[in-house]
């Protein structure tokens, strides 16, 4: 089956070839043909799978015919992040090359001035993120009412990110008529239950099982020790065999610390965290395409959706904490056919997220050699033999010191019969008992009887 099966139009047909594309994915072949009849649509795929093109290629021949009028976007893309809403613009920019629609960028982290200008104007494709679009809307600088088409992407991303509540809202401020195409890698009861209420009779498409990962790409785990990670990332990324990577972090302080560390190393490090301006993001992320940098770190905000060509590994620095996150990531590499590797620094706490994974994809996630034998792992034997050796004088002092409390009850006997070492014993007990008189106190009352007998025992002996 070819574009040309799908009932495109001509111009959108040149605009596909012109993008280098003969063939539609699973996908693409699903989904477009019953948006075009106007279906609402729910596409069980996950990001690598062309479902972008499943939905932005049909809104363009839907929306060629009408007229957009001022603040009142005749259709809608919510998306997670600002660089999957950017990444859409450009599919849109792409195929949308011989169609006269206007697009709009709704997204946090740059100027609204821009964005308010094109609002005015009207546009026919609205591209925004879930809070910049509540902001302006909430300015009364848009309006939802005219708005006919509206898209729901990676939606289960949107759950994880706490915006559900904000896209329940959305919805209910959008005309009751109107198509919905909600598309998401997973379908958890909450996106379920968000698709029952605001998708009239959805056709359900599913191209892959949600958490199946590419063959193409070599996974593997290297067992560090948690104070290891930073040096044996360090030494990976040294190796000579990797030729640009994306390292991905559970927290955006951790990217700021690694990329900074992973810098000092020698390394050509960028890197992109949820507290960056857009521009610098933006800016960063173009370095990476150009090759002016060979290493980025990221936060999950490069997870989904971001297509750059040619990224030989995958590295996770933290285990995500959600398994679906892990297919997420490794898929930046191993795309468009190539071959790519993953590796995740995998410590003790990790073992039930590792275990979470593998059952999610049914993938048995082999093991690099020496990973067990972390540096630090070698050092710790050598560390407990010595330990036992600097305790041995103190437990051989405690067996010593009891015993030498016996002869104490024997030391009056001794001295009645023979006075005349007694100059010899004090030196003893001056030398041995200063451990024991530190503990005096305790055998005190197991000796009440010395210090009363004594004096008439030794009386007699001196007497006689």
């Amino acid at each position: 089956m070819s574009f040309a099966d799908l009932g495109l139009s001509d111009e959108l047909l040149r605009a596909v070839n012109e993008a280098g594309y003969d063939d539609p994915t699973p996908i693409q072949r699903q989904a477009i043909p019953p948006v075009l009849m106007g279906r609402d649509i729910i596409g069980i795929a996950q990001t690598g799978t062309g479902k972008t093109a499943g939905f932005v290629l049909p809104m363009i021949d839907i929306l060629a015919q009408g007229r957009a009028r001022a603040r009142m976007p005749r259709s809608l893309i919510l998306e997670p992040t600002r660089e999957l809403a950017a990444q859409v613009a450009e599919n849109f920019e792409k195929y949308g090359r011989h169609h006269k629609l206007s697009m709009a960028l709704l997204i946090g982290g740059v100027q609204m001035g821009d964005q308010v200008k094109a609002l005015e104007k009207g546009v026919d494709v609205l591209i925004a993120t879930p809070g910049r679009l509540m902001d302006l809307f909430g300015r009364g600088k848009i309006m939802l009412n005219g708005c006919s088409l509206l898209v729901i992407d990676e939606a289960d991303r949107m759950l994880d990110m706490g915006f559900i509540p904000d896209i329940e809202e959305i919805c209910t401020k959008l005309p009751k008529t109107r198509q919905t195409l909600l598309f998401s890698a997973t379908m958890p009861p909450p996106i379920k239950k968000l698709a029952d209420r605001f998708l009239t009779d959805p056709k359900s498409i599913e191209v892959a099982r949600p958490a199946q990962t590419n063959l193409l790409i070599d996974q593997r785990i290297l067992r560090v020790e948690s104070r290891g990670k930073k040096q044996a990332l360090t030494d990976l990324l040294l190796s000579g065999q990797v030729r640009n990577a994306i390292v991905f972090c559970n927290r955006k302080t951790t990217v700021r610390e690694l990329a900074q560390s992973l810098k000092r190393s020698g390394l050509n490090v960028g890197q992109i965290q949820g507290d960056m301006d857009q521009s610098d993001r933006i800016r960063e992320l173009d370095r990476f395409k150009a090759d002016e940098i060979n290493i980025l770190v990221a936060s999950d905000v490069a997870a989904r959706g971001l297509d750059i060509k040619g990224v030989s590994h995958v590295f996770n620095y933290d285990v995500p904490w959600h398994p679906d996150d892990y297919v997420h990531r490794i898929g930046r590499t191993g795309r468009a056919g190539k071959t790519g590797t993953a590796i995740s620094l995998v410590t003790k706490e990790d073992a039930e997220s590792i275990d979470n994974i593998q059952k999610l994809t049914g993938t048995k996630i082999a093991e690099m050699e020496g990973g067990k034998k972390a540096p630090e792992r070698e050092e710790a034997p050598e560390a407990r033999e010595e330990k036992p050796r600097e305790r041995r004088p103190r437990r051989s002092d405690k067996p010593d010191a009891k015993p030498a409390a016996e002869p104490r009850a024997e030391k009056p006997e001794a001295r009645a019969e023979k006075p005349g070492p007694r100059a010899e014993k004090p030196e003893r007990r001056e030398r041995a008992p200063r451990p024991r008189q530190e503990r005096a106190p305790d055998l005190e009352p197991a000796d009440d009887g010395w210090n009363g007998p004594v004096p008439s025992f030794l009386g007699k002996g001196f007497g006689g």
